[in-house]
């Protein structure tokens, strides 16, 4: 569990707002909170100057020398003391200041921000952005219209300087979603040791795992010691109020989970899955890349790159049909295409090329199944068979209107083949010491890796039907075993 403070240069800092025991000044930080304590601590420095050895940049350098996560940090205090402010003019505040209208007399305009929000909504895209680049309680930011709007000055403000009405009003709101722990009863902090956020996505088709799967991970966290809680994409700002992150939405590197992964690892977090993870096995051309250099088995495997129409004669004699065609960053079987013949092939690495550089063409290889081995810590945790959809050559097949799947065993990992475990744990040995999903196909004596999934599909009534509720406390097990070497 992680204690929160907000410190202050003087107590009558905070009189306009709610009080609370976990208000303190900058002294009282500096004597009560000793380093090592062993304890997850989120501070919010709200004193009254930043500038280079002030009480607000001590604050900050004081708090990351005990591990404790501040906010704003020392690195966001020194890139806003910069003059130049080029930095910003990053991809997710440029092209929100092109969406403003041109100005007609006003060339000039400044916007106070609290944690990204801001009172005049046309500029809240702009406050996020900004507050996403430069995390600091209070920002001010000063715009101005040359030919088209501009960042001319950020600055952070100071919380004295906020106006009776509605600017403090607005800060008291945002402030009390932002640090929902600060307004928790004292008995509700005793009740566990820490915190778990589990990220999903609830209009996701097909999530890693279902709504009854999602409340037996919560019940078997609370069971351990862990309070666990649902959050979406729009609770990033709160990721430092917790002590891991349970990643259950389909994952890619172009999306929030990886930024997700990324501020949570930042954070200190102990964060399934991992950015590494997410990286390594989210883009099929690395992972095939990596199992070739480790010489784990997979299906015959090349690379089709674009503009290079040469290689497909090459690719078709080497590999002989059928052939598998797949787009690295696809999911669930989407992006994955059976060609059976020189013109499918020309015409649908074609299509597929113009949406990647480089394709991944494989050897088809006929199962009525893949075995799908779930390991966790480097450790077989589950064994299931998923059939192929009837009549179709995939585990999944996808139509207009809906999408199909095929059947499933469930079976202990005792019962699995041993070359089948073995291949599974070897490729995840090169991944990481996460959770992960391995898809195997076993056929005439050979055993290949398909992949590695990086957030296997966990949904009660199919991984769980042998281990039950075990599987659920095996995975929060871990988590509590990480969260306590964290802390310690």
């Amino acid at each position: 569990m992680s204690r929160f403070f907000v410190v202050v240069d003087d107590i009558k800092d905070w009189s306009p707002y709610y009080p609370s025991q976990d208000v303190i000044t900058f002294d009282d930080y500096l004597e009560r909170i000793s380093q090592g304590s062993g304890e997850r601590v989120r501070v919010i420095n709200l004193c009254r100057s930043y500038r280079y050895l002030g009480t607000g940049y001590y604050c900050s350098l004081l708090a990351e020398a005990r591990s404790h996560n501040v906010l704003p940090s020392v690195s966001t205090l020194s890139e806003l003391a910069r003059k130049s402010l080029s930095d910003i003019l990053l991809e997710g505040v440029e092209p929100q200041l092109a969406k403003l209208a041109a100005a007609s007399t006003e060339l000039n305009t400044v916007v106070r921000c609290w944690f990204g929000e801001c009172l005049d909504a046309k500029y809240s895209a702009i406050a996020k952005a900004v507050f996403e680049r430069f995390p600091a309680p209070l920002l001010e930011i000063s715009l101005e219209y040359k030919q088209r709007w501009q960042i001319k000055k950020v600055q952070i403000l100071a919380l004295k300087s906020l106006k009776p009405g509605l600017e403090q009003e607005a800060f008291a709101s945002t402030f009390e979603r932002f640090s929902s722990k600060m307004w928790r009863k004292p008995k509700a902090r005793k009740s566990f040791r820490y915190d778990l956020a589990i990220l999903v996505d609830p209009e996701e088709a097909l999530p890693p795992s279902n709504k009854a799967a999602l409340r037996k991970f919560i019940k078997a966290a609370g069971s351990v010691g862990i309070s666990a809680e649902l959050i979406t994409k729009k609770d990033y700002l709160r990721l430092p109020e917790y002590d891991g992150l349970f990643i259950r939405e389909t994952t890619a590197v172009d999306h929030h989970t990886y930024r997700f992964a990324k501020k949570a690892t930042a954070e200190g977090l102990v964060v399934m899955d991992d950015p590494s993870s997410i990286l390594r096995c989210t883009n099929k051309i690395y992972l095939a890349d990596l199992l070739a250099s480790h010489k784990v088995p997979t299906p015959r495997t090349e690379f089709l790159r674009r503009d290079k129409p040469e290689e497909l004669e090459r690719i078709a004699t080497t590999l002989g049909y059928p052939i598998v065609l797949k787009v690295p960053d696809g999911a669930f079987s989407r992006g994955v295409v059976k060609v059976e013949d020189w013109q499918s092939l020309g015409s649908e690495s074609q299509r597929l090329l113009d949406k990647s550089a480089l394709l991944l063409a494989q050897e088809f290889m006929f199962t009525d199944y893949d075995w799908r081995i779930g390991v966790l810590d480097g450790k077989p945790l589950f064994a299931c068979r998923y059939y192929m959809v009837r009549n179709h050559w995939q585990i999944y097949k996808h139509g207009n209107n809906k999408s199909q799947s095929g059947g499933f065993d469930t079976m202990p990992t005792y019962e699995v083949p041993k070359k089948v475990l073995d291949v599974a744990i070897k490729a995840c040995k090169l991944i990481g010491d996460g959770f992960y999903g391995v898809d195997v196909k076993q056929s005439d004596g050979r055993v290949v890796v398909i992949e590695v999934n990086d957030n296997p599909s966990i949904d009660s009534g199919v991984e769980d039907l042998f281990l039950g509720d075990g599987l659920y406390d095996s995975v929060m097990e871990v988590f509590l075993r990480r969260m306590a070497q964290r802390r310690r």
